[in-house]
């Protein structure tokens, strides 16, 4: 049995994977600092803390073997909120990480930094990123590229994770699916871009055996690559009565890509289970029986959520991070005051 540290994960990828881990027989501890979440009920070790701070964190890579980091700030909108703050937390973090901790490492990137490209892309296909979020996840890959790690480069995400972690309904499936099931009408902006999906939980599939294999590097995670709008008709093929509605006026969201996790199924048979279908029903499924009261509720959303605390309504001009759990201060003119709990993003998985 070995130790494994899962920092962020509390999060939306963090709930299936800390279960498959502990299937596995090993001891997991998780460290996060709870942003969208008031309590974490899973019966695992648990950490509150925040990756910012470091001595926090060092006692809890002392004891791990392994480290899964899942701690980043997620989403295009997001990361944009405060560029600084989103280096700090996706760079620098990472960097710090490869200096002071000599085991093995799991670090989740993202499709997101081939940007926009045509073809079906690999490893070794040049990167566009066109977006701070994936600007940073290239950065950090980088760093690591000297480590026993392995870094995967995930799909757009969907579907349900464990029975307590929070469900994202700002990713594409989940979100066109909720409108669907709730207003019969689904809207697709141009609709030909190609993104690259995987269930959250075929992820933790992933992540499982290779924990402590010789694997390094970088691998593509997906299932299938789908054009937006072949997701829309997909999804309406559940719905008879659901209109869609298409526009040729561009999305601000210029990605455009397909990947190939050919080097993953050939070097530990990655074989994903759960298809589109599979997502669509579990969203579906939870909205039609109430099992979330408000599916447009700002936790349920990164973008949403941070905005208010990121973006204070005074004017931000000369704010200052505080490295703390809860809180930094935004300065306007003599003044200083708490905008909530901008630095906890440090430590919540994606």
């Amino acid at each position: 049995m070995s130790n494994v540290l899962v920092v962020g994960g509390a999060g939306y990828i963090g709930g299936w994977l800390t279960d498959r881990i502990r299937d596995e027989g090993h001891d997991v501890r998780v460290f996060d600092v709870l942003l969208y979440e008031d309590q974490y009920l899973k019966d695992v070790a648990f950490v509150h803390g925040n990756i910012l701070e470091r001595d926090d964190v060092l006692p809890h890579l002392d004891w791990a073997d392994a480290v899964v980091w899942l701690a980043a700030m997620v989403g295009d909108g997001a990361c944009s909120l405060d560029p600084g703050l989103t280096r700090a937390i996706n760079v620098d973090s990472i960097r710090w990480l490869g200096d002071v901790y000599d085991g093995r490492i799991v670090f989740l990137s993202t499709c997101s930094v081939y940007g926009a490209q045509d073809g079906l892309l690999t490893e070794e296909s040049p990167l566009n990123p066109l977006s701070l979020y994936a600007e940073t996840k290239a950065e950090a890959e980088r760093a690591l590229e000297s480590k026993d790690a392995i870094i995967f480069r995930l799909g757009t995400i969907y579907g349900v994770s464990d029975t307590y972690s929070r469900i994202r309904m700002d990713l594409v499936l989940n979100l066109l699916t909720v409108k669907a099931t709730l207003h019969g009408r689904i809207s697709v902006f141009g609709g030909d871009q190609y993104r690259p999906l995987l269930h959250v939980r075929d992820v933790a599939e992933a992540i499982v055996p290779t924990l402590f294999s010789d694997h390094r590097g970088i691998f593509n995670l997906e299932s299938e690559n789908v054009t937006i709008r072949g997701l829309a008709e997909r999804i309406a093929a559940f719905y008879p009565e659901v209109e869609i509605d298409y526009t040729d006026f561009p999305f601000q969201d210029l990605r455009n890509y397909r990947v190939s996790s050919e080097r993953a199924r050939t070097a530990f048979a990655f074989d994903p289970q759960l298809t589109v279908e599979d997502g669509i029903r579990q969203i579906a499924d939870v909205v039609r029986e109430g099992r979330v009261r408000d599916t447009s509720a700002p936790r349920y959303s990164n973008l949403d959520f941070l905005r208010p605390l990121l973006v204070p309504e005074r004017s931000p001009l000369g704010r200052e991070i505080i490295v703390g759990h809860r809180f930094r201060t935004v300065r306007t003119g003599a003044t200083s005051e708490p905008a909530g709990a901008a630095a906890a993003v440090a430590a919540n998985g994606a």
